[in-house]
């Protein structure tokens, strides 16, 4: 089986350095832009201010080829299959992030709380779905 991802887009943000980015984005990540492509523009038409989202993103600068890892770097914690983590090194990549809509300029939505780094690649965007929908 063959399988194609392609971006729908990129992260921009102030954060670009992996070591220095927080592990999860309620641990101090900050706003970040989603700049998408133009031709997936009627696809981002309906997102607004206040809604939450779960942005998937291709973490292009993972190391694909770990399966296992000590939880959170910790080398004191016994090592577990990267399918039981949050470890952003894993076979495929595929980053998972909820954050909150804050502004929409365009091709441009500007996000709360994103710990991806300027440059990660958007596979997709979904609404974090409550009892109302």
């Amino acid at each position: 089986m063959n399988i194609k991802l392609r971006p729908v887009g990129r992260v921009e943000s102030t954060l670009v350095d992996l070591a220095q980015a927080p592990r999860q984005g309620d641990e101090g990540a900050p706003a970040a832009w989603l700049v998408f492509d133009a031709a997936v523009a009627e696809a981002m038409r309906d997102l607004s201010p206040g809604d939450d989202v779960l942005v998937l993103t291709w973490l292009d600068r993972a190391d694909r080829s770990v399966t296992r890892v000590h939880p959170r770097g910790d080398q004191t914690r016994p090592e577990q299959g990267v399918f039981s983590t949050r470890s952003p090194h894993r076979p495929n990549p595929v980053g998972l992030h909820r954050v909150r809509v804050l502004e929409v300029e365009g091709l441009r939505v500007r996000v709360s709380d994103l710990e991806a780094i300027d440059g990660t690649p958007i596979v997709d965007v979904k609404p974090v779905l409550g009892d109302d929908r």
